[in-house]
């Protein structure tokens, strides 16, 4: 499948291989060992190829209850009347939908569709910055973009991004991209980073936060699922980050599919 692709999702070789994630994560681990191919957030790509940030309309099915957990998590570190800045990305704009609810917001944003979520917010005021349309992920990036921010100071910016170690802390694939989202934790207090489990250990090539500034990691509990990303929740929170986990129901695993010929087990009790 990767040959054929050049990329599949965890989730996608589950489903055509009938097992659970977690087996699959293992079994491309172990493929990875033999060179055969090269994990990727939620995936795998073929050996060399560089991490790249896959197109918005793909991402939204990514880790979705992750996602869900975390920007609900998430928005409960927001108070009436708060100033934030909120970057791009599809968990970001999950927060997006959910401040809604939280009135007097000032949020500035480089997303359009963190604005549009917000565009009838309880008496929000949504500024979006300038820049040039990044079609990707529908942000506004480039000189302009990065202007609009100076001089701007509010509380807690929100960001995401394509990976996040504790060597490197939070990373994109886009170079444009990372400029801004730089220019965004200059206005902030505080940087809060929305990352599920399956971006921790990869580490893309611009960095966006170094990990001493990054204020507080709201992801999904690993445990149990991926012993890498576990370890690096545990080497950031030695850091001093502060980590809130967001609970997420994990789907039981898919039965294998019964080979042919197997006996079945009676319809009723034998008499």
């Amino acid at each position: 499948m990767v040959r054929a692709n050049g990329a599949v999702s965890l989730r996608e070789l589950a489903r055509v291989v009938q097992t659970s994630e977690v087996t699959v994560r293992r079994d491309v681990r172990a493929l990875e060992s033999e060179g055969l191919l090269d994990r990727r957030h939620g995936g795998a790509v073929l050996p060399g190829a560089l991490s790249r940030e896959p197109g918005f309309p793909g991402k939204p099915q990514a880790a979705s209850a992750e996602k869900s957990a975390i920007a609900d998590l998430a928005a409960t570190l927001v108070n009436e009347g708060d100033a934030l800045v909120v970057g791009a990305g599809s968990t970001t704009q999950e927060l997006a939908r959910r401040l809604v609810r939280i009135p007097g917001l000032t949020v500035v944003t480089n997303s359009l569709l963190v604005a549009q979520a917000l565009a009838h917010a309880n008496r929000a005021e949504v500024v979006m910055t300038g820049g040039t349309l990044l079609s990707s992920n529908y942000a506004l990036v480039g000189s302009g973009a990065e202007q609009s921010l100076g001089g701007l100071r509010v509380g807690k910016a929100f960001l995401s991004g394509s990976g996040l170690t504790a060597e490197r802390g939070l990373s994109t694939s886009n170079m444009l991209v990372a400029s801004v989202d730089r220019a965004l934790v200059q206005s902030a207090g505080e940087v809060i980073v929305l990352a599920d489990h399956g971006k921790l250990g990869t580490d893309t090539m611009f960095q966006t936060v170094p990990p001493e500034g990054i204020t507080h990691l709201v992801t999904d509990d690993p445990a149990g699922v991926d012993d890498q990303a576990a370890a690096e929740l545990q080497s950031l929170a030695d850091q001093g980050v502060q980590v809130s986990v967001a609970p997420v129901p994990r789907a039981a695993p898919v039965p294998a599919p019964r080979r042919a010929g197997a006996p079945t087990a009676p319809r009723h009790p034998a008499r």
